[in-house]
């Protein structure tokens, strides 16, 4: 998908969520233009996302900031990253679980049994499928390569806890939405629940002051 063509999507799903939900539309007032952007860069975005898993945005940024460091052009990319051992990765502030999951994903891209490129060609639950059955990735992170890395439109992770507690705050919920309501509530959303998320995201960020 070229830029062009998805800031054209990104319209039309504001445009829609603005009609359909009046607290997504408080939202998108109050977030401002989304700033949402897929990176082409599969293998990044998936070593990103793998970091980012049960950690502060904060501290992922940070780990990921030394692990860019570390490499000689600046950039993960499977060369570069092969090059890490465990031990080099955990020094790096990774925790062994995840240093393992990078060395994995990353010895599996690097010889071939793993082509991203083909994962553009599958639709969202085949790409969860493909991705899920590589060792510490489940369908959160999965999710989070399709918004980030694909820019598919309709993806609702609900099991991610900043959209849990930006719907919570946003809709002046009593707790949490169950998975079954986030369920049902991201019907109305549909066909950009990706939007509709980045904005609860983004309510749970500037409102709640959470990081």
């Amino acid at each position: 998908m070229t830029t062009a063509d998805f800031t054209d999507l990104t319209s039309a799903a504001i445009a829609y969520l603005r009609d359909i939900d009046p607290v997504m539309r408080l939202a998108i007032d109050r977030g401002g233009p989304c700033a949402l952007q897929p990176d082409s860069n599969l293998f990044q975005q998936l070593i990103e996302a793998i970091l980012s898993q049960q950690i502060s945005v904060r501290a992922a940024a940070a780990i990921t900031a030394r692990l860019k460091a570390a490499l000689p052009t600046g950039e993960i990319t499977p060369d570069a990253l092969i090059a890490l051992d465990q031990d080099a990765l955990r020094a790096l502030g990774l925790s062994t679980p995840k240093a393992r999951y990078v060395r994995d994903l990353t010895e599996r891209v690097a010889s071939g049994q793993l082509n991203l490129e083909q994962l553009l060609t599958l639709d969202d639950e085949a790409v969860i499928t493909e991705l899920i059955a590589i060792k510490g990735i489940g369908r959160w992170t999965a999710e989070m390569l399709l918004i980030f890395a694909m820019g598919r439109a309709d993806v609702l992770p609900v099991d991610d806890l900043g959209l849990l507690d930006g719907v919570k705050e946003a809709y002046g919920l009593p707790t949490r939405p169950t998975r079954a309501e986030m369920l049902e509530r991201g019907e109305l959303w549909r066909p950009y629940r990706t939007f509709a998320t980045w904005y609860m995201w983004k309510w749970r960020r500037t409102t709640m002051g959470i990081e």
